[in-house]
């Protein structure tokens, strides 16, 4: 199974692009539309957001496949070789992490949707920086409902 093979959604001729630009830009923005030609092979056009989610996804694909092929350390260990941001998580964490990333990694090669793998690396990195920051440091007091003693009126 190609990426390219799995794309599109729409098929639109080339002579709709001079004559109906808009709507074909339109539709290219919200998903892939293979552009047929009779003088050459199919163009597909999409939004660089779809474009540069797909590109990252690959990056990261590339990424596990070097973790997963990398020595007989636990997973987590071989992560954080990839992702040194990891060392700043817990190793509790790291775990949860390894796993999750793995998750959504499957998740989006399987559904077509970078955006699944990308979230999930991007909010793990920024959580290890924020740690890292010191930002996990102070202890929390969480209200429960019956501890809110009046609600404040919007604005």
């Amino acid at each position: 199974m190609t990426i390219a093979a799995d794309l599109p959604t729409a098929t639109r001729r080339s002579s709709d692009l001079s004559k109906h630009s808009a709507e074909v830009f339109a539709e290219a923005e919200d998903h892939p539309v293979t552009v047929t030609r009779r003088d050459g092979e199919a163009l597909v056009l999409m939004s660089q957001r779809e474009a540069e989610g797909r590109a990252r996804l690959l990056d990261f694909a590339a990424q596990l496949i070097t973790v997963a092929l990398d020595g007989e350390d636990p997973l987590p260990e071989r992560m954080s070789k990839a992702f040194p941001w990891m060392l700043a998580l817990t190793p509790a964490d790291r775990e949860a992490c390894a796993k999750d990333l793995v998750d959504a990694a499957r998740a989006s090669f399987s559904t077509d949707q970078p955006h699944l793998a990308i979230m999930e690396l991007t909010s793990w990195k920024e959580t290890a920086t924020a740690v890292a920051a010191g930002l996990g440091a102070a202890d929390l007091e969480w209200l429960e409902e019956d501890d809110v003693a009046e609600l404040v009126e919007r604005p």
